[in-house]
């Protein structure tokens, strides 16, 4: 099966990509990571008036309704650019509270995420951490059929990627409860897993450009090192390994696109093969780097601090396997 994407689709992922490569990311994910929130919160107004939450939110509320493969292809730019912050956290609460349904809540927060005025976390299932709870307007907390909404949380922890920062959300408001919100936070992670698939691969593919580029100007024995045998095998099995994930991660985006009853599957096996392709192209960029790559002032360290997170956020491989396995 072939994947091809529209003219529209294409120029949409390169002008998220320009916009993205023009806006500091570097400096804005470090005070991120320090708990400065305004760079982040600019660059979040520009993510949206490119269009970006509005992918997640219905047209009632001033989106375009779900729409997985552009979903898909803005979190793949997203990751490719290191962008701080809960943005899948924020997609999966507007998904979760479109599926919901209520207009008192959902008028309140889907106009909002969609204009970029509202930084929502969502927590689900057995993970007792919000991301970025800190710098969030709302977070919004599912345990079985209760959803509450809480604005208070505990001290934040510390995370392998600084810019990633969970707190326990404390206390909160009972928003909803029955069958409707077990089902509508289903649907949210499925939404999540898509987005944390494509981020994964968009950070996998920026680190075997970094690594490539940074291979053709290292030298060893008076040659360049990306001459090596041995290195280019390892770049070579690192590109394989994203070009087989990308398009599971299309065909998962389709499925969901078309509620096919294989979308959980089909999007837990993407989930898979997307982060452990960013994970090991992470694994590939600090060996081939060298001793620089350990380092925090080189910005690939924004990049290499990622890639494990995002294979295990919304879904460990071992967890998403067994979905594949159970149908």
């Amino acid at each position: 099966m072939r994947f091809l994407l529209t003219d529209e689709q294409r120029e949409f992922a390169q002008a998220l990509d320009g916009m993205l490569g023009a806006s500091g990311i570097p400096a804005v994910a470090r005070a991120w990571a320090a708990g400065e929130h305004r760079p982040g919160r600019a660059l979040w107004a520009r993510i949206a008036d490119a269009g970006v939450f509005g992918l997640a939110v219905p047209e009632r509320h001033g989106g375009t309704g779900l729409l997985p493969v552009e979903l898909a292809l803005s979190f793949a730019e997203l990751g490719r650019h290191a962008v701080p912050g809960p943005l899948v956290e924020t997609v999966a609460a507007a998904a979760f509270l479109e599926r919901l349904g209520g207009e008192p809540v959902a008028g309140e927060w889907l106009p909002r995420i969609a204009a970029g005025g509202a930084v929502v976390s969502l927590c689900a299932g057995a993970e007792p951490y919000a991301l970025d709870a800190d710098a969030a307007d709302a977070v919004l907390v599912v345990r079985g059929d209760t959803v509450c909404r809480t604005e208070a949380h505990g001290p934040v922890q510390t995370s392998l990627d600084p810019a990633r920062r969970p707190a326990r959300p404390l206390g909160g408001t009972v928003v909803a409860r029955g069958p409707a919100v077990s089902a509508a936070a289903a649907h949210a992670v499925e939404v999540a897993r898509l987005a944390t698939a494509a981020q994964s691969l968009g950070l996998g593919r920026a680190l075997l450009a970094a690594t490539v580029s940074y291979v053709k100007q290292r030298t060893q024995f008076g040659v360049a090192i990306g001459s090596f045998q041995a290195v280019k095998h390892r770049l070579a099995d690192t590109l394989i390994g994203l070009e087989f994930a990308q398009p599971l991660v299309h065909a998962a985006a389709l499925a969901l696109a078309a509620g096919a009853p294989s979308a959980g599957r089909e999007v837990a096996a993407a989930k898979v093969a997307a982060g452990e392709a960013g994970y090991a192209a992470a694994r590939t960029a600090l060996q081939l780097h060298g001793a620089i790559g350990y380092t925090e002032e080189l910005d690939l360290s924004l990049w290499l601090r990622k890639a494990r997170p995002l294979r295990d956020a919304w879904g460990t491989p071992a967890d998403c396997r067994a979905r594949v396995l159970t149908g």
